[in-house]
């Protein structure tokens, strides 16, 4: 039989003299209630030490199935035994490793940026800056499939995603925690480091906090989601990465969603002054592929959502929609991404335009509107030194029909993706009107003409 641990000898002595103390000086019914109290605490510590058994079993447990599998590889190889039967016991012992391991790895990216928007950049010939650092944990623990990146940029540290997984089946698998939106072309909409105009409307390469589902058998994939709040923790249980008080944080985000909703009048980046966040997401992506498994296949594919707008204190201030229709064509080096999308904030008070935060930042979009991506990209496999491949693009993104008499939004991206070992480096030309970062807002109500951005973003990834 076990012997009492000191903690629990400890806790009775304390709890005992406690009893005595409250007998002379309080009576007989205090004396009953701590009893009472005691018996209580003895029964946790009881279950508690009932669980430390169990878990010290398993472990124990784990340690003789280990032990025996090196036994057995020892005594195969001292007997020289078939070369089939130590490759069995050896990838027995590699599986059992392999359960429990977590890799580690991670980039750390800088580009050089010119802007012909910019009077500083072409005077000093454009500026060399630091982009980000960031540190990524993939692998199992048993059967549980974990994901997680952290990002570190000189203005903010935000999570990228953390998630919890498990294979149903060879076909099913669920994610818990933040993870990708089912929504349009994935992973990306895109080819470039600047992504679709879609991204900076929350409709790409979106992460939320919520569960998902992922079908995929053969040419078809199915993904539903369902999403209680985005990454930050929801309207009433925000907390910032990098601490600081509320709203100053709403911002501190890799991937965008609303914050509030505008006022008429309201600077486009200013702090909102109405908030609102996403609530409530329910998420549906179907997608069938023609040619699976080819070199020539084509990917068809609709997305749905549909979910609430609450403001800071948890309550509905409107409902939110977005549809999608998409093809992904893979035609032996070539691939082309057409999508068409719509969406609306139907906010109860009539707001047209909506505010958004991500990188620091915080910008406006409309409450409404349709955006239209085509790209194509071609993949050509070199061998000049430590340069593999190159991935030439060309992505066009248009959001147009924008309430609030905002004016259209257009982005074009020309550019290579240069492969070389762990260095993957992105060199673009972006033309755009009305597109932020590139020396517009999408909450523009004129057209003020053409932006040139020359882009080059270097990653080591490790």
């Amino acid at each position: 039989m076990r012997k009492p641990s000191w903690l629990r000898l400890t806790a009775f002595l304390v709890l005992a003299c406690m009893l005595s103390v409250a007998s002379a000086s309080e009576g007989q019914d205090e004396a009953d209630m701590l009893k009472e109290q005691i018996d209580r605490m003895q029964q946790q510590l009881l279950e508690m030490q009932r669980q430390l058994d169990d878990l010290r079993a398993e472990r124990d447990e784990e340690e003789q199935k280990r032990e025996e599998m090196e036994s057995r590889l020892a005594n195969v190889e001292e007997g020289g035994a078939d070369e089939e039967k130590v490759k069995e016991i050896a990838a027995e012992t590699y599986d059992e490793k392999k359960s429990t391991e977590i890799d580690v790895g991670g980039a750390v990216r800088f580009q050089y940026v010119l802007e012909d928007y910019n009077d500083s950049s072409k005077e000093n010939n454009g500026t060399l800056e630091m982009d980000t650092v960031r540190l990524n944990f993939d692998g199992t623990v048993g059967d549980v499939i974990l994901s997680a990146e952290w990002r570190w940029y000189q203005y903010m540290n935000v999570i990228h995603h953390a998630w919890a997984g498990y294979d149903f089946t060879d076909s099913l698998q669920g994610q818990v925690g933040v993870n990708q939106v089912p929504f349009g072309v994935t992973p990306y909409n895109s080819h470039s480091f600047f992504f679709s105009s879609n991204y900076y409307l929350g409709l790409e390469d979106d992460y939320d906090f919520g569960a998902k589902l992922i079908y995929d058998e053969g040419p078809l994939n199915i993904q539903g989601a369902f999403y209680w709040n985005d990454e930050l923790g929801g309207s009433d249980g925000y907390f910032g990465f990098d601490g600081g008080d509320f709203p100053n944080f709403l911002n501190d985000r890799y991937s965008y969603d609303i914050v509030g909703a505008r006022e008429p009048g309201e600077g486009a980046y200013a702090a909102p002054g109405n908030y609102a966040f996403d609530s409530n997401i329910i998420n549906g992506r179907v997608a069938y592929t023609l040619g699976h498994g080819t070199d020539y296949s084509t990917e068809l594919g609709f997305s749905g959502q549909y979910g609430d707008v609450v403001d800071n204190a948890s309550d509905s201030i409107g409902s939110q929609s977005a549809f999608a229709a998409h093809l992904v064509g893979n035609y032996g080096p070539w691939n082309v991404q057409l999508q068409a999308t719509e969406y609306e904030y139907d906010m109860d008070d009539g707001m047209q335009r909506m505010a958004v935060g991500a990188y620091d930042f915080f910008d406006t979009i409309a409450a409404e509107a349709t955006s239209y991506t085509g790209n194509v990209a071609y993949s050509l496999p070199v061998n000049w030194g430590p340069v593999s491949n190159l991935t030439f693009y060309n992505d066009y993104s248009l959001v147009t029909d924008k309430s609030g008499g905002l004016e259209d939004t257009w982005m074009n991206v020309t550019g290579v993706a240069v492969t070389a070992g762990g260095l993957y480096t992105y060199i673009d030309i972006i033309q755009a009107e009305n597109q932020p970062f590139v020396g517009g807002t999408m909450d523009s109500t004129t057209e003020p003409g053409t932006n040139t951005r020359f882009n080059i973003n270097f990653g080591y990834y490790f």
